[in-house]
């Protein structure tokens, strides 16, 4: 049997979508065990639209997580969560609160999508995080799905001469140390490759790529359109099945922001709500921290790439 390569070859992680295509968007849950999944985070952006984040802290009681939601629709589309909510407390997950029952605890972040695909606007619902719940399984598409729906990069120049975007995943394997990436990308700033040169991103009349990262440096106007700021974010999840606490994972979502730095430029601007989540199963032992860093950083731009190139 061929290896997973995507976010789940974790074992214990399910991944599933819900679309709303009357409003070109759409949310995205990741699923952890019934036990549970450690995690931290890194927020770089500057512009961030998310909920629950409080409680990946090292210093915060709740000490696991039972999902991750990325939807569209901007702050709206935080609401999505009470759906996967629902679902996780119908089946009895969650921070256990005695004859109450179960609070499940789920980190939300959004992309600013309202619009993007010309759609009236609207964005993903509670109905839409359940569905998604529902949809949850170890195989999941890529691309203009989910919170992918509406996505777009390269709008430093100006809105219309965005690229299409999506969402993309993949993992890296040393040993029994797994660690796979899903990544949705929103961002003000172009993709590049290996070679630093760009495969996705602002286009200039002639059709050919602008270089975001030099028309700003150059003075050119933002966006080309001051009252159109906001369509931008990257979010990501690295998950192991590695045992590192939650100084660790946050860490290593630190690092998976470097790494995503390095193939987004510029990322985490004033005008970007960059989120990375790291999560863990807690499953086996690792080598070392590095070890688990390195392979997220090896892992992160193969998913960034998948999330824009079609085909």
């Amino acid at each position: 049997m061929t290896a997973r390569t995507s976010l789940t070859a974790v074992p214990g992680i399910t991944v599933g979508h819900a679309n709303v295509p009357a409003h070109g968007t759409g949310c995205t849950v990741i699923l952890g065990p019934a036990s549970g999944l450690r995690a931290g985070v890194a927020l770089r952006g500057r512009a961030t639209g998310t909920r629950e984040i409080d409680a990946l802290s090292p210093r915060h009681l709740v000490e696991r997580i039972d999902a991750i939601l990325f939807t569209g629709g901007s702050a709206h589309g935080l609401g999505a969560a009470d759906g996967v909510m629902r679902w996780l407390r119908e089946r009895g997950r969650g921070l256990p609160v005695g004859p109450l029952g179960t609070v499940p605890i789920v980190p939300t972040a959004v992309i600013f999508d309202l619009g993007n695909g010309g759609k009236p606007v609207g964005w993903p619902g509670p109905d839409d995080g359940y569905r998604a719940c529902e949809a949850a399984g170890e195989e999941f598409a890529e691309g203009a799905i989910g919170v992918g729906t509406g996505a777009t990069v390269g709008k430093a120049a100006g809105i219309d001469k965005m690229w299409p975007a999506g969402l993309g995943t993949w993992a890296e394997r040393a040993g029994d140390v797994v660690v796979g990436v899903l990544a949705v990308l929103n961002a003000v700033g172009d993709v590049r490759d290996a070679r630093g040169e760009i495969i996705a991103g602002a286009r200039g009349p002639d059709g050919r790529f602008v270089d975001s990262l030099r028309f700003l440096a150059e003075g050119g106007a933002p966006f080309g359109d001051p009252e159109r700021l906001t369509r931008n974010t990257t979010l990501a999840v690295i998950a192991t099945n590695a045992v590192l606490d939650r100084v660790q994972l946050e860490a290593l979502a630190q690092a998976g922001s470097d790494a995503l730095a390095r193939r987004i430029t510029p990322y985490g601007t004033l005008y970007d709500g960059d989120v990375v989540f790291a999560v863990s199963t807690t499953a086996v032992p690792a080598r070392s921290t590095l070890q688990v860093e390195a392979l997220a950083a090896l892992a992160v731009p193969t998913a960034v790439e998948r999330a824009v190139r079609r085909g």
